[in-house]
């Protein structure tokens, strides 16, 4: 496969058009290109094409972003975000520290099961996008450890090292990450953030 940063910029030139789009416009604007980003990755489509499908100019979707790498980035970006704010919304009622974590990783697998592989594998061929995901992840090994830690300490969990079993569970996101975990198995990334979480309750739970 050809890497990601040597065909990104390909459709990235500036243009001196540039024209005010209302934050209307550029919501759905946003959500349409997301939409084709996520199924069929953004290396491969170019602005023309954009503008094309999306049946809008140029400089339309430059007065959004500068430049397609600005518009990969800001989309990537946007995408991470509203999902930790949707995931923190639906765990933020949840007690048990078993749920929890349960419910966290689910919420991941469930926002990554969004990418289509060829978006995933351009997200993480391209620096700027990999790096985004790179915090992402890094931010959920510490949501998981916290969980861990509070189900430890109110007897949900039997006695582990928090911070150890915390950087084993990142070691895995890290795994899902880059890829490797998957290797030789028909998971997708969002399937395998669900399995991690199966995993991590069997192997924490008490005994009855």
């Amino acid at each position: 496969m050809t890497n990601a940063a040597n065909r990104v910029g390909s459709s990235a030139i500036r243009t001196p058009r540039r024209r005010s789009v209302d934050n209307g416009r550029q919501e759905e604007l946003l959500r349409d290109v997301a939409e084709i980003f996520f199924q069929e990755g953004f290396t491969s489509v170019g602005v023309d094409d954009l503008s094309k499908r999306l049946r809008c100019s140029k400089a339309t979707l430059y007065a959004i972003a500068g430049s397609k790498e600005q518009l990969v980035l800001r989309i990537t970006k946007r995408f991470f975000a509203s999902s930790a704010a949707k995931i923190e919304e639906a765990i933020a009622v949840e007690n048990d520290s078993r749920k929890l974590i349960q419910r966290y990783l689910e919420g991941v697998g469930e926002a990554m099961g969004s990418m289509s592989p060829r978006f995933y594998e351009d997200m993480i061929s391209y620096k700027p996008t990999a790096d985004v995901y790179s915090d992402n992840a890094a931010t959920a090994t510490k949501r998981v450890r916290e969980f861990i830690a509070a189900g430890v300490e109110d007897g949900y969990f039997r006695q582990v090292h928090g911070v150890f079993a915390a950087q084993l569970v990142g070691l895995a996101i890290e795994g899902i990450h880059s890829g490797q975990l998957l290797e030789g198995s028909d998971l997708t990334p969002g399937q395998a953030f669900s399995e991690l979480g199966d995993l991590i309750l069997n192997g924490l739970q008490t005994t009855d």
